[in-house]
């Protein structure tokens, strides 16, 4: 199969902080990925800048704050941001292909398995498909917001089992610090897994333009190296700058993951579905799920939250508060209360339930 690459680029990568879009950016980024196109690549672009390209044209004097607003100008920016980059493809003779999602897309099993189906269509016939959030009918996603589509584009690698995520930044990598407040601040060339250390070194976005920031390209780049796709967080502004990106020797900060990508259902299990309660395990427990490869059992559990029923996905939290994963519970909550912390033979004794296991090991799909 050939050589697959996700590339995410930001609202403020394609527009001006007034708002509007850059055209000599747009034909800048379409010339980097026509490059990698003709080489053979698979190439998926992630896109922000809808509401960004819109809010001018449609009469707004900055970019809008209440919902309905952002939607309006997402609703014409969306088409100016299509037109732009398939005229921009057009000059390499690319045909540039739209697909606009929602985190209901996501999870639903049988939708996102459907985006999935078109995506690989469309890659077979060598387009390249540019994906970008539904803003228009999703308040959700406005709202809540995926960190500028940080978080989507971590999605899409992860479905399409890409070999890499490029997440185009106006930053070249994770520093120690601010090195634009301390110029001593040193780069982190690579990193192997995300701590909480390396979390705490991410900043916020200064743009006016993009809603995303250090810490949203982390917890993306921590998604796609979970779903066994390396990340590269950077530059991109030079000719030549996405394939010596791609090549491992771009101006940015690389992710490296030892993970085999996941089977789709345990992706949906993992970042799409959408838990119905929480479940706080011992620390027994916490180590048995997360090194021993063993299944929840009664005993380890020490409380839960929430109202859910056998089939519904919880959350699986440890004594620190901290979510180590996710499973498909086998019992109510209810049950869950009535057998926490007893012994096997007492739940049988006790409890009326189809299997012993709250969450079984096939189940399970770990967070940390």
């Amino acid at each position: 199969m050939p050589e697959r690459i996700v590339v995410k680029i930001g609202s403020s990568s394609l527009t001006s902080d007034e708002g509007g879009l850059n055209r000599e950016r747009i034909a800048y980024f379409a010339s980097e990925l026509a490059a990698l196109h003709a080489r053979g690549t698979s190439v998926i672009l992630v896109t922000s800048g809808a509401v960004a390209a819109g809010f001018r044209q449609i009469g707004y004097p900055a970019k809008p704050k209440a919902v309905h607003e952002k939607q309006a100008a997402a609703a014409v920016g969306q088409a100016l941001l299509m037109q732009a980059y398939q005229e921009a493809m057009s000059q390499y003779g690319i045909v540039a292909a739209q697909i606009l999602l929602t985190r209901a897309d996501f999870s639903n099993r049988k939708r996102i398995s459907n985006a999935l189906m078109t995506i690989e269509e469309l890659l077979r016939l060598r387009t390249i498909p540019i994906i970008n959030e539904n803003d228009t009918v999703s308040t959700h996603e406005i709202v809540l917001k995926f960190g500028d589509n940080d978080y989507l584009s971590s999605l899409v690698a992860a479905m399409t089992k890409a070999s890499q995520l490029v997440m185009i930044t106006d930053m070249d990598g994770l520093y120690t610090e601010d090195p634009r407040k301390n110029p001593e601040a040193v780069k982190i060339e690579r990193v192997d897994q995300i701590s909480e250390e390396i979390m705490k070194l991410a900043g916020d976005s200064g743009s006016s333009v993009g809603t995303g920031g250090m810490r949203s390209k982390i917890e993306a780049a921590r998604i796609a190296m979970r779903g066994g796709v390396h990340a590269f967080i950077g530059k991109v502004q030079q000719p030549g700058d996405l394939a010596l990106a791609v090549a491992g020797e771009g101006r940015g900060t690389y992710f490296d993951t030892q993970l085999d990508s996941l089977p789709m259902k345990k992706q949906w299990l993992g970042f799409h579905s959408m838990p119905k309660g929480k479940i706080i395990v011992d620390n027994g427990a916490e180590h048995a799920l997360l090194s021993g490869g063993k299944s929840l059992l009664p005993a380890g559990i020490r409380d839960i939250e929430g109202e859910f029923h056998p089939g519904d996905v919880v959350e699986v939290v440890g004594e620190s508060g901290e979510t180590i994963g996710r499973g498909v519970v086998s019992y109510a909550a209810w049950q869950v209360q009535a057998a926490a912390g007893l012994s096997t033979e007492e739940v049988r004794r006790r409890v009326d339930v189809a299997r012993i296991e709250v969450i079984h090991r096939d189940e399970w799909i770990s967070l940390r």
